[in-house]
């Protein structure tokens, strides 16, 4: 089930002969420390689909982050080549929109003005457009009731739901998503999810999204990137064949059950392979 990559893999294709909107080709990143250098991330080579959702899953350590921030142009890479949407990555793209595990609200701003904050940033006048299109999307993440109040009246669910909605109203072509339902409780977390993959599905963009859940990454994605362990490299891209919308009952059938096992036999080969090491 899972495509083999190989850590040194190089694609032969271009972003337009791919119609991809990120395109990585043996990429590597190494940091510089004071007790010497260390390779994050070696050959990573994999595309995202113009509308495909893709999540990125591995051990802690293996440099999921990395490959995120590059793509984001937030750190620089010493090997290979990052194209988003046909254009070398570079920082403060507007048509590429991150969201942390930390909603990164400011306290002392209501969910609204949080929600425009980016357009001030972008030295953008926020007219009446932008302020019906927070309202809609407020509507469409449950939060409809809730633009005045801040963040501090709000549980770790709603602000995180109004972060998302700050990622939407600035319509990126590209969501880069690192753990974003983490540090929820399970409960939470498991609503949010069916709650983002029926929000992805109908807005149709493009995303990576990293998560250490593989449940998660089943339930949202069109495809899963198992990587190993440090320094990072995609093993294998597992493909979700899933109908959507993606609903609860899924959860519990055959089909379900064997993506997570594929899943879960790549990332035991990484781990044999890092015993090894």
């Amino acid at each position: 089930m899972g495509q083999q990559w190989g850590g040194e893999s190089q694609l032969a294709t271009t972003p337009d002969e791919l119609g991809s909107a990120v395109l990585l080709n043996g990429v590597g990143k190494t940091y510089e420390s004071l007790s010497g250098s260390v390779d994050a991330i070696t050959g990573v080579s994999f595309d995202i689909a113009d509308g495909e959702f893709v999540s990125l899953i591995g051990a802690s350590g293996c440099g999921k982050s990395t490959v995120l921030k590059v793509i984001a142009g937030l750190i620089d890479h010493q090997i290979g080549d990052v194209t988003v949407l046909g254009e070398p990555a570079r920082p403060g793209r507007r048509e590429v929109g991150l969201m942390f595990q930390a909603p990164v609200l400011l306290p002392w701003r209501t969910v609204r003005q949080n929600m425009v904050l980016p357009f001030e940033i972008f030295g953008e006048p926020v007219d009446d457009t932008i302020r019906n299109r927070a309202a809609e999307l407020l509507n469409m993440v449950g939060l409809s009731g809730f633009g005045d109040k801040h963040p501090w009246e709000l549980s770790g669910g709603m602000r995180q739901r109004a972060a998302l909605a700050r990622l939407l109203v600035t319509q990126p072509s590209v969501f880069l998503m690192d753990e974003p339902l983490a540090a929820l409780d399970e409960l939470t977390r498991e609503r949010l999810v069916f709650e983002l993959a029926e929000l992805c599905e109908r807005m149709k963009q493009t995303v990576l999204y990293v998560t250490h859940n593989i449940a998660e990454a089943v339930i949202l994605s069109d495809r899963v990137l198992v990587m190993s362990h440090h320094p990072g490299r995609v093993l294998a891209a597992v493909p979700v064949t899933l109908p959507r919308p993606r609903t609860v009952e899924l959860v519990s059938s055959v089909e379900f059950a064997e993506i997570g096992q594929e899943i879960r036999r790549v990332l035991a080969l990484a781990d044999s392979e890092a015993a090894v090491q």
